[in-house]
């Protein structure tokens, strides 16, 4: 027996609506969550053309092998097997033993309005397609729990002189990789409680006249208390090496993640929120450094130091649901910049008054200088292998486990290819 896909009822409206304009086909995402008995789609969402592509699309028939990957991905964040390999390099976690790691392939006929579902083991390239149910459901978006926290960061990453052939992007996702074991291994108190993972997460809570539980706009209080890695398991010792700088990253992160109200446990709540943490804080690396060799920005003198203000995050609510999906902005955008964005990604109209812009001061900075760091590393660890030399950060919003898909159309039809991470 296949998986089956609980579908909010306005994506399918959504896909019916798609027009071609003349193309062979249309590629766009699904965004969702996975569970271990079904998976959940509350928005669908056409990927935007490249700029290049708009004038040359008006004149030319596309085939569907030549969907842009490198493009979907980058709207999508992941697709099957490349774009899961891509988006693996840039991430600090790693899926556990009981995750599902099948994802859903979607083409949908804009004649015929047939859906055809299929399901690929994204862990094994060599799988073959599996049946899956699409069903549709009233009111799914609006079946969702949030939860909240605000992690404060102060992690120094030393640049090696060993290791100057790397990019400072590269090198500072070698230091944020210790850190992530920290949030990997801390204490998260939900509602200022620890919770046993296999616990049901809105045990207690109350229930309405019909027995079922008060899900609706539930919204949990996350704290994270970071234990110390030094320990009887994890023996650290002192080592000194030389540096040709080093990046601090400093700051409050505001943190958000969803879980579906079918039944979830804690450590469901647990997972999304470690990784929105883990997501959020590598994501605005990213940005920033990006950000910084794009404007071309001048490295300080020696023994010089350079600040820098990470983007903050812009939340704004998926129509009709509870969950709100993230964005990332400069102090120097306009609110209307950020509101083409969104509408530009999530091909959905939103207004200005619906941005949620979270309050916060979070800095980077980068010493040049040549100087000696010490550092405590667990023995069984790496030394870092990256020198660092310009600063990105980008944070992506979590809604637990994102569930993304790719729309295509194939001649008279609109075919949408659904994954989900």
């Amino acid at each position: 027996m296949g998986r089956t896909y609980i579908v909010e009822e306005t994506v399918g409206q959504y896909l019916s609506n798609i027009s071609l304009q003349g193309k062979a086909f249309v590629s766009g995402l699904l965004i969702g969550q996975c569970s271990s008995q079904k998976d959940y789609v509350i928005l669908a969402t056409r990927t935007p053309p490249k700029e290049e592509q708009d004038e040359s699309s008006k004149h030319s028939k596309a085939k569907l092998d030549n969907l842009d990957e490198e493009w979907a991905t980058e709207h999508a964040n992941q697709l099957v097997f490349a774009v899961e390999k891509s988006m693996n390099k840039k991430r600090l976690w790693n899926f556990t033993d009981e995750e599902v790691s099948e994802r859903v392939t979607l083409h949908f006929c804009s004649s015929t309005k047939k859906i055809f579902c299929r399901t690929y083991d994204i862990h094994n390239p060599k799988s073959s397609a599996k049946p899956a149910d699409w069903k549709y459901q009233n009111g799914l978006s609006a079946s969702w729990l949030s939860l909240e926290c605000t992690v404060y960061i102060n992690i120094h990453v030393p640049l090696s002189t060993t290791s100057v052939s790397y990019t400072l992007e590269k090198n500072t996702k070698n230091g944020l990789i210790h850190w992530a074991k920290q949030i990997e291994n801390s204490i998260y108190l939900i509602n200022g409680q620890v919770k046993d993972e296999d616990c049901d997460l809105l045990e207690g809570q109350k229930k309405s006249s019909r027995g079922n539980t008060q899900a609706a706009n539930h919204s949990f209080d996350v704290r994270v208390l970071t234990q110390l890695l030094l320990n009887s398991d994890h023996r650290s010792t002192a080592t000194v090496q030389i540096c040709s700088g080093s990046v601090n990253l400093k700051g409050a992160v505001k943190c958000r993640a969803y879980v579906h109200s079918n039944k979830p446990k804690v450590k469901d709540a647990v997972q999304a929120m470690k990784r929105d943490i883990l997501n959020t804080v590598a994501d605005r690396c990213e940005i920033l450094f990006e950000d910084l060799l794009l404007n071309e920005i001048p490295e300080k003198k020696d023994s010089e130091k350079e600040f820098h203000i990470l983007p903050h995050r812009v939340f704004v609510p998926i129509p009709g649901s509870t969950v709100m999906l993230c964005d990332y902005k400069f102090g120097d955008e306009s609110a209307e910049e950020i509101r083409d964005h969104f509408i530009e990604m999530l091909d959905h109209m939103i207004q200005i008054e619906d941005l949620e812009i979270a309050e916060e001061i979070n800095t980077a900075c980068v010493s040049s200088s040549m100087n000696t760091e010490a550092s405590l590393d667990n023995t069984d660890d790496e030394p870092p292998k990256q020198p660092i030399k310009t600063i990105v950060l980008k944070i992506q919003q979590n809604i637990g486990v994102i569930a993304a898909f790719a729309v295509a159309a194939l001649a008279a039809g609109i075919s949408f290819h659904y994954f989900s991470d």
